[in-house]
């Protein structure tokens, strides 16, 4: 089956605006005065654009003394005794004076939950706010051109259609015969609740309106609940039983691409009276709540909608002009915002609370859009702004793409309890104040003459007089009397002409008399009428030469004019170029300073990081300083003491030397003391093994010499466990002293639960010395136990036990020759060499006897 083609979308006709000329929103701030005077003010108005906030005392002690105040600048400041009248001169008036001049315009009230918003937007009793005011301006100034109910009917898409007289008339009857109850006139009695409201007595209209227009006013009012739109204007049946909640309505966008609201209730009205009364009706439907911050908060952003349809007269100056395309549509939206609060002031729960973050929730949207707006305009970048992230912001999209002023009302308590949110309102009013909105263009003109209404009604004046004049009727049901049964009137009555007898003689003769009466009447008449028809004639003569008479005084002065308009279009023409370069000049200037913030920004970058670094370095040098401070420190006391170690072994080994070399010097005197006669033996290694040779005592040190201190060996096998590690690669040795541990557990290999029994441990380590003789190594070390729960061996000493064989020692045999001559001298010289290479060497720091060596190696400390 082969699909339907598309039709494709027409593109939709934008309303034109100017995007070379743009107003930045006009952000102002109100102050409302303290409810009582005793209380800590935060916030002073400095001058005319100008307030100043300053933490409180408490704040102050709080954030470490620190004492900051900041200085916000507004388009205007309205002090705590600045009237409601003065506000709207200033703020409200020049949108309404936009809004007849077919232009959108859009005012909010923003702040901190009791900062005055409503009674800013609303007003109270004997003092109306800006709404009554708005009301009451845009009557005073449409009132004589309103056009009559139902000839302008707004469709469901947002946009308007008019109906001719007829169909309005229908319309209106229809609307009477329903049995709804209607909205009050201008006739009826006001309220009483809210009279000293509208009751407004400055009269203030715009000058200037277009008086060929027509005029209708159209009100809607709507909430934004939790995200939600609702419409307060809307009757809802009512169900005692079980009634139903209200629906929620949807946005939608219009052939414009401008939002509305589909489904809501719009109403005409014809007096200030009659709609505030629809907005009054509203009001009580709004949702307000009892919080800890104010006794009537508002729960939800309540938008009052004011539409002015307008369309141009015909060429009679009669009737409206039935083109669709000639009707003007604007709006004035005037929006209540429900006030930012934090949860844990207010005391909010349940219901209160999702309230309160969906408020919050809103408001935050509001502020990211207008950031991104701001960071937009100010960097050239093409960021999406999220409007449809909430209702709100979706829903006024349009006014910040440029489709009509936007005026903001920043209301501030200045009780010091509203510091914080005080200051985070005054922060985003015054990146508000950044963005830049399109200015729109007028509407273009119609292009009939303009002065038709007052031409129409003083030409029907002038017909009324001369008809009153002469006698003749003065509106038009007279005059509809004059063509029928005034002119029957003035003949005489005709007599009965029935005919009851043959001889009558009567009735033809009376009959003959009337009808000739009635014929010289008539040709009275028609004379009186050729008359007037002549007077007529010649009055028309006379009014037709007045108006071509004003009518060359009108080209005459419309020529002049012309001339004056041209030479004012050749000087604005002059100041455009002259805008345009100066522009021109001026977006050149805002590029160059747009980089050179950049670099300055750069640059500023660039600095914090490098004090950053250099700070990092500065800190990095001083733990180094002291870190290497500490390594000197201890590298020092290490070195000094291991010279004090070094030393103490110089000492003792250079004493053991001269002691040695005093045993040498004895036993050589001894030697050579000896008889001559006596030839000595040379004695066998056996025999050295079994008569060690005795040592003397070690001479006493010089009284000059210090004194050194010995390390002796400490002996800790009393009262402590050993494993005794002996390798099954060891050989026996046949020394006379062994290695003997009390108490030990000998093992072939060094086992974890050996080690953990014992507080010591000793490895028997046998190595070839270099002269071909076994040396024996005892490693000790103490036992630890370690943090995963095993055990560790930190060696301290090691004992070294060696057998020497004296090697010097020249063998001879004995001569065949008992008594050789020349022998005994080299046979005593090679005894004597003999006898002192057989002398017993001790080493420093021995202590077990010739031939035998003991170092004590001490436990090594970690740098």
């Amino acid at each position: 089956m082969k699909a339907a083609a598309k039709t494709p979308r027409r593109p939709a006709v934008k309303k034109p605006s100017n995007p070379s000329l743009k107003d930045p929103v006009g952000v102002y701030c109100r102050v409302r005065p303290l409810s009582r005077p005793d209380q800590e003010c935060c916030i002073e108005v400095i001058n005319e654009t100008t307030v100043q906030i300053h933490p409180p005392d408490g704040y102050r002690i709080f954030r470490n003394g620190e004492y900051r105040e900041t200085q916000y600048s507004f388009k205007e400041v309205f002090g705590t005794l600045v009237v409601q009248k003065e506000l709207f001169d200033v703020v409200a008036k020049p949108l309404v004076e936009d809004l007849i001049r077919g232009k959108n315009g859009l005012l909010f009230t923003y702040g901190v939950t009791g900062s005055g918003k409503t009674h800013t937007m609303t007003g109270s009793p004997g003092d109306g706010g800006l709404l009554p005011r708005c009301l009451d301006m845009i009557f005073n100034s449409i009132g004589p051109f309103q056009a009559k109910r139902f000839v302008f009917k707004l469709d469901d898409k947002n946009g308007v259609d008019v109906q001719c007289e007829v169909d309005a008339l229908l319309e209106r009857q229809k609307r009477d015969a329903m049995p709804v109850p209607k909205t009050p006139s201008g006739k009826r009695q006001i309220d009483p609740e809210f009279a000293d409201m509208i009751n407004v007595q400055d009269h203030c209209k715009v000058e200037e309106v277009d008086e060929d227009n027509v005029y209708s006013v159209f009100v809607s009012y709507i909430e934004i609940y939790n995200n939600y739109i609702y419409d307060l204007l809307e009757e809802a049946p009512f169900e005692p039983i079980k009634p139903k909640p209200p629906q929620s309505k949807i946005l939608r966008e219009d052939q414009n691409h401008n939002m509305y609201v589909t489904g809501c209730t719009e109403v005409e009205v014809k007096s200030t009276e009659e709609a505030f009364e629809v907005f009054w009706r509203g009001q009580k439907k709004r949702r307000i709540a009892n919080t800890q911050l104010n006794r009537e908060s508002s729960r939800s952003h309540s938008v009052f909608i004011i539409k002015l349809a307008q369309a141009p007269l015909d060429a009679d100056g009669d009737n409206v002009l039935q083109e669709k395309e000639q009707i003007t549509l604007s709006q004035l939206s005037l929006v209540d915002l429900a006030g930012s609060e934090r949860t844990n002031r207010t005391k909010a729960e349940g219901n209160r609370l999702r309230e309160a973050g969906n408020i919050n929730q809103s408001l935050m949207t509001l502020r990211t859009c207008i950031e991104v707006l701001r960071e937009n305009q100010m960097y050239g970048t093409n960021k999406m702004v999220p409007y449809r992230d909430s209702k709100l912001t979706h829903l006024f999209k349009n006014y910040f793409d440029g489709e009509g002023k936007v005026r903001m009302i920043v209301c501030v308590n200045p009780k010091a309890e509203d510091y914080e949110e005080s200051l985070q309102v005054m922060r985003f009013a015054e990146m508000t104040q950044e963005v830049e909105v399109a200015r729109p263009v007028d509407r273009p003109l119609c292009g009939l003459t303009p002065g038709r209404r007052f031409r129409n009604q003083a030409f029907r004046e002038e017909l009324s007089r001369k008809l009153e004049m002469r006698g003749g009727p003065i509106n038009g049901e007279t005059e509809e009397q004059s063509v029928s049964e005034m002119f029957l009137q003035n003949f005489p009555p005709l007599p009965s002409c029935e005919l009851l007898d043959v001889n009558d003689d009567q009735t033809l003769p009376k009959l003959i008399e009337v009808l000739e009466k009635r014929h010289k009447l008539r040709q009275m008449l028609s004379e009186e009428f050729a008359k007037n028809v002549l007077a007529f004639k010649t009055m028309l003569q006379d009014f037709d030469s007045s108006i071509v008479s004003k009518e060359n005084y009108i080209q005459g002065k419309l020529s002049e004019k012309e001339k004056t308009i041209a030479g004012q279009k050749m000087e604005l023409e002059r100041l455009e170029k002259k805008i345009k370069t100066l522009e021109y000049k001026i977006e050149i200037l805002e590029k160059t300073a747009t980089i050179y913030e950049e670099d300055k920004r750069n640059l500023q970058q660039e600095l914090e990081s490098k004090s950053q670094k250099l700070q990092r370095q500065a800190s990095d040098k001083r733990r180094l300083e002291a870190r290497l401070q500490g390594m000197v420190a201890e590298t020092t006391m290490k070195w000094e003491k291991e010279c004090e170690r070094r030393v103490a072994a110089k000492q003792l080994e250079m004493q053991n030397k001269l002691w040695v070399k005093d045993e040498k010097l004895k036993q050589l005197k001894a030697i050579v003391t000896e008889p001559k006669n006596e030839k000595p033996e040379r004695p066998s290694r056996e025999r050295d093994r079994e008569k060690p040779v005795q040592r003397s005592v070690s001479p006493s040190p010089a009284p000059n010499a210090p004194p050194v201190r010995l390390r002796h060996r400490r002996s800790r096998s009393a009262g402590e466990r050993w494993v005794d590690h002996k390798p099954p690669s060891n050989l026996p040795t046949e020394t006379v002293m062994q290695p003997h541990v009390p108490h030990a557990i000998t093992v072939a290999a060094a086992s974890e639960k050996a080690l953990a029994k014992c507080d010591k441990y000793m490895l028997t380590h046998q190595e070839l010395a270099s002269d071909g003789e076994i040396e024996t190594k005892l490693i000790k070390g103490d036992v630890f136990k370690t943090r995963g729960g095993g055990q560790a061996v930190q060696f301290t000493e090691i004992e070294t036990l060696k057998q020497e064989s004296p090697t010097g020692r020249k063998r001879r045999s004995s001569p065949s020759n008992p008594d050789p001559p020349e022998g005994a001298a080299d046979s005593e010289w090679t005894d004597v060499e003999t006898r002192c290479s057989v002398a017993v060497e001790m080493r420093a720091g021995s202590a077990l006897g010739p031939g035998y060596q003991h170092h004590a190696q001490p436990k090594r400390r970690k740098p």
